[in-house]
């Protein structure tokens, strides 16, 4: 069974910080690189740069490890959040 992850809004600067957080939220569900891109339909080379940070990393694939992780990417205009 999955272990609740404890993640407030987070503001991501960069790909690095992106992937960082992917890892450890993946991780933190005792997924395998495997499992996950698998779910997602994308190699696990991709995944594994992506959690390194690869500033090239496809953005549509991107979103899809998101998604079928449950994790959602929210824009504002900056000065307008609680971030």
């Amino acid at each position: 069974m999955p272990l609740a992850f404890s993640l407030k809004a987070t503001q991501i600067k960069n790909a690095h910080e992106l992937g960082a957080l992917i890892r450890a939220f993946r991780k933190s569900q005792h997924l395998t690189l495997e499992t996950v891109s698998g779910m997602s339909n994308v190699g696990i080379r991709f995944l594994s740069e992506l959690e390194r940070g690869k500033e090239t990393a496809e953005l549509g694939k991107a979103l899809a490890i998101l998604s079928q992780l449950g994790l959602n990417i929210i824009i504002v205009p900056r000065g307008n959040g609680d971030m």
